[in-house]
């Protein structure tokens, strides 16, 4: 049996938590830390014998559900034959050359070569260096720029913590670094002017981006990186005729477009990949979370035949490809892989977030769009908001000190659910393994709903005290 007082009192003294209140923590203002001991399907149990549903796979990630042996399993056949053996210089092994093949058929656009790492993170710095060097090598040094969108996430290394839309990712950390800019978020319902349609909005978000891309000079424009929906950024699918207007601008200037599909693909938006949903033809594409469904670290830039062409092509001119880490292509993490592809084609999981992510959105709304202090419910495929707002009708915005989202979290956790406060604003985020069943998205809107009825109260109770 395991000794929680002993794990938890060495937890606090030895490890460093990300996005933890660091003080609060160390003094045991936050309470002890949470255990987590084992887990079945959709719901996690820790050492105390709680259970919860996670209606957030993790970190969006744990698409096949837990406890599935067949990974376990192909994990363990990969460490007895070997554990590992690098990439460079042109080793391989069987399951890495089967995933890359297999990566390179099913992905958007028209992908040439997959480079692994172990996070999306570390993906997109790749893709950045991939940017530099493409356009260095067809004698264009000063097209390197690089343009996200305000809101995205694309990580919290150095490039790709600059790539996020984030400000707090970029305070006290010297971010983001030169030569990333940010243009608009495609939220319809905080960007739009009073009375501007979904598809007007979408062409002004468009034409503000070539006003960007004019303004600093296309010559010295290399890429604009976007997730096909905002992900941590408020999980925004993005509104009518965007993508359409977005590629036409990127066309125009030369512009490469890398997908961060980091929380989109392998069937969360209830298609293979968000790029496929939307029609997105990407130069770049960014994997990571789904790939492995968490169950070992993976991530994949995969390059497109326009950029790689220009590599292979000068490659007798510059030498070696120089860019690689010592884990690159582990071979366990190829085997799981696998494994979890398997797994997602075999019970069609895209489909299944498609058709069982109707129900969700259905039911978000049944419950949540006619509660006053809710502004907006999204969704598609199983990726879905609540957002929170003071006035439905002004748009007013809650007093940030409220921390209604967080509080909404946190009474739904004790009511058994896991689900996230999103930033920038007050939203309840959800994003449960594809494998959820229509009765378990029942529940996890039940106690959502539930969680917030007793904010609800809490804050009526406030305001009459006040």
């Amino acid at each position: 049996m395991t000794d929680i007082k002993r794990i938890a009192e060495l937890d606090r003294s030895s490890v460093l938590h990300p996005f933890t209140q660091l003080k609060d923590f160390a003094t045991g203002k936050l309470g002890d830390p949470t255990i987590i001991s084992g887990g079945k399907g959709v719901r996690i149990e820790d050492a105390q014998g709680r259970s919860y549903i996670d209606g957030f796979a993790g970190l969006y990630c744990v698409n096949i559900g837990y406890g599935r042996t067949e990974v376990a399993e192909a994990i363990a056949r990969q460490a007895y034959k070997l554990a590992y053996y690098h990439t460079y210089a042109g080793h391989t092994t069987e399951e890495l050359a089967v995933l890359s093949d297999r990566l390179v058929r099913m992905t958007p656009g028209k992908p040439s070569k997959v480079f692994f790492g172990l996070s999306g993170s570390d993906a997109n710095e790749t893709q950045a260096k991939l940017v530099w060097y493409y356009n260095n090598l067809r004698g264009q040094p000063k097209k390197k720029k690089i343009i996200s969108r305000e809101r995205g996430y694309h990580g919290c290394s150095v490039i790709s913590g600059s790539m996020t839309g984030m400000s707090f990712y970029h305070d006290y950390v010297d971010l983001p670094v030169p030569g990333i800019l940010h243009t608009g978020a495609p939220h319809h319902y905080w960007g739009a002017e009073p009375g501007e349609t979904e598809e007007s909005f979408s062409r002004r978000r468009a034409a503000e981006l070539e006003q960007l891309i004019v303004q600093e000079g296309p010559e010295t424009i290399g890429a604009f990186i976007a997730e096909p929906v905002l992900g941590t950024g408020g999980i925004t699918p993005p509104p009518v005729g965007y993508w359409g207007e977005i590629q036409a601008v990127l066309r125009r200037y030369d512009v490469l477009l890398i997908a961060d599909e980091v929380i989109c693909g392998f069937g969360r938006t209830g298609a293979d990949f968000g790029s496929t949903l939307y029609g997105i033809e990407p130069d770049l594409v960014t994997v990571a979370k789904g790939l492995t469904s968490g169950y070992v670290p993976l991530s994949g830039a995969i390059v497109g035949e326009r950029v790689y062409g220009v590599m292979e092509e000068a490659a007798d001119r510059v030498g070696a490809f120089s860019h690689g880490y010592t884990y690159s292509g582990h071979p366990i993490a190829a085997a799981a892989a696998n494994a979890v592809l398997d797994i997602v084609e075999k019970e069609r999981l895209s489909d299944r977030a498609r058709i069982v992510g109707a129900h969700f959105h259905k039911r978000l709304n049944e419950r949540f769009a006619q509660l006053e202090i809710v502004g907006e419910v999204r969704a598609v495929g199983l990726l879905g908001a609540v957002e929170f707002v003071a006035d439905r009708h002004t748009k007013r915005r809650f007093d940030p000190e409220l921390k209604v989202g967080a509080r909404i979290s946190k009474a739904a956790r004790d009511l058994g659910l896991i689900v996230r406060a999103m930033p920038h604003g007050e939203i309840l985020g959800f994003a449960p393994p594809l494998v959820v069943s229509e009765a378990e998205v029942d529940e996890i809107v039940d106690l959502a709903y539930e969680a917030t009825k007793q904010v609800i109260d809490e804050l009526t109770r406030e305001s009459s005290i006040d």
